[in-house]
């Protein structure tokens, strides 16, 4: 799915949860040459196994602050207050993305 093969559980079909360390090497892979939307939908989806399109808020920032790269509080607080989450806690992910190709919310 993501090109050469790994041993992460992606790879091996899905078996175990994928760390997001390993989310966020495979998604600049797949940044190089490639659609930037489809390719950030195809990163999302990863910890999105029913395709709902969206996340829970709290995944997003325990992933966020936590792994890698980690956001600050008040880059957490930026990113939540640019897109909200709605009323049962989740965070529209194919919204975020459609905004961060495009510049505009979809009508």
């Amino acid at each position: 799915m993501w090109g050469r093969r790994r041993s992460t559980p992606c790879s091996r079909g899905g078996r175990g949860p994928i760390n997001f360390t390993v989310f966020l090497t495979m998604f600049g892979e797949k940044l190089k040459g490639a659609d930037a939307e489809e390719t950030i939908l195809n990163a999302f989806k990863v910890f999105d196994p029913e395709g709902k399109g969206t996340l829970k808020k709290d995944f997003v920032s325990e992933m966020l602050t936590t792994q890698a790269d980690r956001f600050s509080p008040e880059e957490m607080e930026q990113m939540f207050a640019a897109f909200p989450p709605d009323v049962a806690g989740n965070l529209d992910y194919k919204n975020l993305v459609y905004i961060i190709t495009h510049g505009e919310e979809k009508d």
